[in-house]
């Protein structure tokens, strides 16, 4: 399983608008792709910003790259985020889960 994340900042007064945004593209559409087992959308106020990440977990690689593209480190967009995002990182990061104990059915 690997672990996909992606990190972007947005004015607080856009916070909220953001994260609706988030959940009805790139969260419906990694949930849309086979291979993804699950999103997790985190926030933290960082200085006069908030800080995004999302972290979706996936069976594998491919999986991802059908999500992704042909290159998977590079982030994807989607229309409108331009218009609320004051920072983003081009590139996503991906991890190997070894250990994980979490039952999705308990998180909102």
């Amino acid at each position: 399983m690997i672990l996909r994340t992606w990190r972007g900042a947005v004015r607080p007064e856009d916070a909220a608008a953001y994260l609706a945004h988030q959940a009805e593209t790139g969260v419906s559409d990694y949930r849309n792709t086979p291979g993804n087992r699950g999103v997790l959308v985190l926030r933290r106020s960082v200085g006069e910003l908030v800080e995004v990440m999302t972290a979706s977990l996936w069976d594998s690689m491919e999986a991802i790259e059908a999500f992704a593209g042909a290159d998977p480190e590079q982030a994807r967009f989607y229309p409108g985020d331009d218009d609320l995002l004051v920072e983003k990182d081009l590139h996503a990061s991906h991890f190997e889960v070894v250990s994980a104990d979490v039952d999705w059915a308990d998180i909102s």
